[in-house]
């Protein structure tokens, strides 16, 4: 499929297993953090060990920026807390490879809140990093196009008046 994005930003992702305190589960995945860029590193790399949590550098995606989502894009680094989506999906356990794929990263919380609605992928926010901010800024300084609310008003027609029906099924008065 051909993306309509009109900018991209390359990042990495970061993703934390934890230990499950759980008699369900043995591990819990959860994505931590995400940078501008692409390592050398490859995928699924671990980068670092504390207590029982584990994190790993679990690959790299684009931010697709798109022209019609500026004004989401707008609230959220409004927000106070700017945050970015991250969606990992499971696939198939096999000891050979790893827990999830990156489906994607994305900027847009209404975007970000409707990956949350079903299936089994992992869907977390995390914080969103300044040279992002800065990008998805300038993003919407280049792009938002301002437009204004219009409420819709009601068609105030003639009110129908209920007629009798004759022999033939036909409304008559």
């Amino acid at each position: 499929m051909r993306s309509t994005a009109l900018a991209k930003i390359v990042v990495g992702v970061v993703v934390e297993c934890r230990k499950a305190r759980s008699p369900w589960l043995d591990f819990l995945w959860r994505p931590v953090s995400v940078f501008v860029g692409t390592p050398s590193a490859v995928p699924w790399t671990r980068i670092g060990e504390e207590g029982d949590a584990t994190t790993f550098y679990a690959g790299a995606t684009a931010i697709e920026l798109h022209r019609t989502e500026t004004t989401n894009y707008r609230q959220n680094l409004s927000s106070g807390m700017p945050a970015l989506w991250v969606v990992l999906r499971p696939i198939a356990a096999n000891s050979k490879s790893p827990a999830f794929d990156i489906l994607t990263v994305t900027a847009d919380p209404s975007e970000g809140e409707a990956l949350t609605d079903a299936g089994n992928d992992l869907v977390a926010s995390v914080p969103m990093p300044a040279a992002i901010i800065d990008a998805i800024g300038g993003f919407i300084a280049e792009h938002h196009i301002e437009r204004p609310f219009n409420k819709r008003q009601r068609d105030r027609g003639e009110p129908q008046t209920p007629g009798h029906c004759n022999q033939d099924g036909v409304n008559s008065k």
